[in-house]
């Protein structure tokens, strides 16, 4: 790797926790170790919120809530914080896209080029948005007048994950912001460095302090006091599973605040035997290798029809060798280590189960190099519906192969899985397109494209990839309470 690469270690701005407007050290003087993917080397030390930590920034946002300008704000002011908001993190893009580089071992291409923009982007979207949530007037069957007022919840707590530490943080702190609300973020304890630059801006940019609010630290520590804190209206979080229902646990049996979760998938990439060929290899790499496998979404089950699956398999592996590794920082890398350890030797296991199950193994499945949490992309083929590789989530740039038949048959295996967060079809048939998009069981379902996100898109899952929905107007929702208002109506003319 590049020098830049170990000497952006030696500029990080700020470690600390942020509460009430202030950068501030732990309660307990605790601090923790953030960690280089590429050089496995220590970038610094940040300080280590618990439960105390949370406490004090719950309070500080509930004051901020309760008698603080940010929710008596008209939409037109907020709209206009959020807009300098947004314009501070364009002017920052460089920065903060080498925090996510060296913190979180995102290629330069990725990070720089498509995730903050797409953070200015969802900041700017949601100031749109800022002074256009209304209720509406409602026609009572009685004397009676009525309507409704969209208030914001309250305080909210954010637990963000540590794939995209910059989009996760916009794509939940932006629409809250807008509506009102106040909160306290957890970051990742993996990625926690972008957040705290956020941090930083909000102030910069006229964001009131309280209302913003980040707390490092640990899931077991810092993640459980948001999640059950009784003076916390509502959580949101982005992660595991297992962690989700956690949350969930925790939320219920403190305050029942509601949730919103956003808990992973394992998406079916539907390849059919008429589909444009080549776009279709294209999608299947870059809908799994983008960002190093560790995305919610990635297609990590390929269904091709049996009329192109051997063309297909040998096309896929060929064009695989020309997704580059290498330094981070150079704009032509496109593929970077595993974000952390523990997610380095998670991939390798299941990479290995993959092997003793039968799957063939097509390409890569290697550790790269002599330093970093590097691994090879990898194709397994000839796997089927019951291995492990076919039903667990394993979030690096493994794919799966799989041969199908029929519309019918392909339908009914892409379903059977517990997740339902998205899906690929990729077929020039409008019949096949309808049908498949309409019976998969799937928040999203992508025809002849893959990754489809984007701001003005609703993003959420079925089944056990959790609910409630982030981007697009809808991601407002989760931020808000619907009121109804009514009073009498004495001598009127109509109802």
């Amino acid at each position: 790797m590049s020098s830049k690469s170990n000497g952006a270690t030696n500029e990080i701005k700020f470690t600390k926790l942020f509460i009430n407007g202030q950068f501030v050290d732990s309660l307990l003087g605790k601090t923790f170790e953030t960690t280089n993917p590429t050089t496995e080397e220590i970038i610094t030390r940040v300080a280590e919120g618990t439960k105390e930590d949370v406490d004090l920034a719950v309070k500080a946002a509930r004051n901020a809530f309760d008698h603080g300008p940010w929710p008596r704000l008209s939409g037109e002011a907020r709209r206009k914080i959020l807009l300098k908001f947004a314009d501070l993190i364009e002017e920052n893009v460089e920065e903060l896209a080498t925090l996510d580089v060296i913190d979180g071992g995102k290629p330069i291409s990725l990070s720089r080029y498509l995730e903050i923009p797409t953070v200015v982007e969802l900041f700017r979207y949601y100031a749109g948005a800022a002074d256009k949530i209304h209720g509406t007037t409602l026609k009572m069957s009685t004397s009676i007048h009525a309507y409704t007022l969209r208030e914001p919840i309250g305080v909210v707590g954010h637990i963000i994950p540590w794939n995209f530490p910059s989009q996760g943080f916009a794509m939940k702190v932006a629409p809250a912001l807008a509506v009102g609300c106040t909160m306290v973020v957890k970051p990742s304890e993996q990625t926690p460095l972008s957040a705290l630059f956020y941090a930083h801006l909000s102030k910069l940019a006229g964001i009131p302090d309280g209302v913003i609010n980040i707390v490092n630290g640990f899931g077991e520590t810092a993640g459980a006091a948001i999640s059950s804190h009784m003076d916390i209206d509502t959580v949101s979080f982005t992660g595991s599973m297992e962690v989700g229902r956690l949350v969930m646990q925790a939320a219920a049996t403190s305050n029942l605040k509601p949730v919103l979760l956003e808990l992973g998938g394992k998406s079916p990439f539907i390849v059919f035997d008429d589909a444009d060929f080549d776009k279709a290899i294209d999608l299947a790499i870059y809908g799994n290798f983008i960002n190093k496998g560790e995305i919610c979404v990635a297609g990590s089950r390929v269904f091709v029809q049996e009329g192109i699956h051997d063309a297909f398999v040998n096309k896929l592996a060929e064009k695989t060798k020309d997704w580059t590794i290498g330094d981070l920082f150079d704009p032509t890398t496109r593929h970077g280590p595993q974000s952390n350890k523990q997610q380095y030797e998670k991939v390798l296991s299941l990479i290995e189960h993959g092997k003793k199950e039968g799957a063939t193994l097509l390409i890569g499945g290697r550790p790269f190099g002599k330093k970093g949490y590097y691994i090879e992309p990898t194709i397994f083929t000839d796997v089927t519906d019951d291995m492990i590789i076919a039903k667990e989530e394993i979030f690096g740039p493994v794919i799966s192969v799989l041969k199908f038949k029929t519309i019918d048959e392909v339908i009914k295996r892409a379903n059977a899985t517990k997740y339902g967060l998205a899906a690929g079809v990729m077929t020039k048939n409008i019949d096949i397109a309808n049908t498949v998009s309409r019976s998969i069981r799937a928040g999203a379902v992508w025809v002849n494209c893959f990754l489809a996100l984007d701001k003005d898109a609703p993003h959420g899952g079925y089944k056990m990839s959790g609910f409630g929905k982030e981007s697009g107007i809808e991601g407002l929702d989760h931020y808000l309470h619907v009121k109804t208002v009514a009073t009498p109506i004495y001598d009127s003319p109509w109802l």
